[in-house]
């Protein structure tokens, strides 16, 4: 059996394989800076032969304080497309403070956002607390959407002071919250793709893009992708975990 744990700037995400490379345990959920998971986690596999493997920006002083195997969240992604996964042109991964599009296609190339958490989870929440509403809600919110605003992504700052005006001024919450998933899509597009043009199968990773629908909408709409050429699969949350547990097939801890 192997472990491999995805630990995030908001959620922990782990997945179990087995020595036939089937995934028999997997979950996600929100940390709060607290490891109840990986309590959990070592009550449940506390075997001396299994092979472990972390990743994930936070991370990193785990595997320092514990001398963990370590993989960089980039490679482990990969190792999950292309391991667990279709194969695809391009991958749009959306973390809670990282984004990151990776294009396989046409030369290998990785594009991550700064230090600003500018159109990825954190944004969301934020932008959800504004409307004071959960980020699931504001994704029920937006499925009524009639139109769409031009709001700020990339940075939270920016983006309040586009929406509370519009707010002010009686807009629809629904529309709002449709706009505020667009302005997800128009930062990954214009502030990582910077011109290379996101086209054939794309496969869209992470929490965001897997637990809002209307996220994926806009991204479909925007990127012109049909059901054929974007992918949502159910390991989207779980993929760095994956890869990781991929990535472990060698080590043991």
């Amino acid at each position: 059996m192997r472990l491999g744990i995805d630990i995030g700037s908001t959620t922990i995400k782990y997945v179990v394989l087995d020595d036939a490379g089937r995934c028999i345990d997997q979950d996600y959920q929100r940390h709060s800076c607290q490891i109840e998971v990986l309590q959990k986690v070592s009550a449940k596999y506390n075997q001396p032969a299994m092979a472990l493997a972390v990743s994930g920006s936070a991370a990193m002083g785990l595997q320092e304080k514990c001398s963990l195997p370590f993989v960089q969240e980039v490679y482990a992604t990969r190792i999950a497309a292309t391991k667990r996964l279709e194969e695809v042109d391009c991958i749009i991964e959306l973390g809670g403070e990282d984004a990151k599009i990776l294009f396989l296609s046409g030369g290998l190339e990785v594009r991550m956002n700064g230090t600003c958490a500018g159109g990825t989870g954190a944004f969301i929440d934020q932008m959800a607390t504004l409307l004071n509403l959960s980020a699931e809600e504001m994704n029920e919110a937006a499925k009524q959407a009639e139109k769409i605003y031009t709001i700020a992504s990339r940075c939270g700052v920016f983006a309040k002071s586009d929406i509370q005006p519009l707010l002010n001024e009686g807009a629809r919450k629904e529309d709002v919250a449709a706009s505020i998933f667009q302005a997800v899509v128009n930062q990954t597009v214009a502030g990582l793709a910077q011109g290379r043009e996101i086209k054939g199968d794309v496969l869209f990773l992470g929490g965001p893009l897997f637990f809002f629908k209307c996220l994926q909408r806009q991204f479909q709409k925007t990127l012109q992708l049909d059901d054929d050429h974007a992918h949502f699969p159910a390991l989207a949350p779980y993929a760095i975990a994956a890869g990781a547990a991929e990535y472990a097939k060698d080590t043991r801890s």
